[in-house]
């Protein structure tokens, strides 16, 4: 089967959910090593890039015909993965709500402030929601942009709970406040820029 591009918003783990498979089987395929050569995070993929998808293979399994057999799928293999920081230190132990697509699920963040949970492959959209709804951050899921772009910063800006508004893909004065708070909070040299060290704290807590 030969590559094909990847569209707009598509990932390693919506393209696996779509075909079938789990998203390591198409990411870790020899035919797509360029593809890793290129992209360290299967989940941030550039829009024309080139991703090989193997044919399915039927899984064949023996057992006898005069019992009832039960075959459970492993379950969902992707998974968010976040830590709530407030001035700079964890949000440790608070209770909170997450809502992927429409599914709420009822969750207490760890000692050091980090959330994770299961979801999806084509998963799009989530919401962290604390304080009884008075605190609701809005997560884009699935995919995000490279650091490269302004709208990459932005996405992880807004999934670490730092707001930039309605700006996304431009630089404008909300994401300059949230890149300034987050500078701060992680000591880095306030300028309101995504300079490189900043890049860098966001891949690290945003990934």
């Amino acid at each position: 089967m030969p590559k094909r591009k990847v569209g707009t918003g598509e990932t390693t783990s919506s393209l696996a959910k779509k075909k079938g498979f789990f998203w390591k089987t198409i990411w870790e395929h020899g035919e797509n090593a360029e593809l890793r050569a290129k992209r360290d995070d299967p989940n941030v993929l550039f829009e024309k890039d080139d991703i090989f998808i193997p044919e399915r293979v039927p899984k064949k399994v023996s057992k006898g015909t005069e019992a009832e057999h039960v075959f459970r799928r492993k379950g969902e293999p992707s998974k968010i993965k976040m830590q709530m920081l407030q001035l700079g230190k964890p949000r440790a132990d608070e209770d909170y709500i997450f809502d992927c697509d429409g599914k709420l699920t009822n969750g207490k963040t760890d000692a050091d402030g980090r959330l994770e949970h299961f979801i999806p492959g084509d998963a799009k959209n989530g919401k962290l929601i604390f304080k009884g709804g008075k605190e609701v951050h809005h997560l884009k899921l699935g995919n995000l942009d490279p650091l490269d772009l302004i709208s990459g910063v932005q996405q992880r800006l807004n999934n670490l709970g730092y707001n930039c508004g309605g700006e996304m893909g431009k630089m404008g004065e909300k994401t300059k406040e949230a890149l300034e708070k987050f500078q701060a909070d992680n000591e880095l040299k306030v300028s309101g820029e995504p300079d490189e060290a900043t890049k860098a704290k966001l891949q690290e807590l945003a990934k």
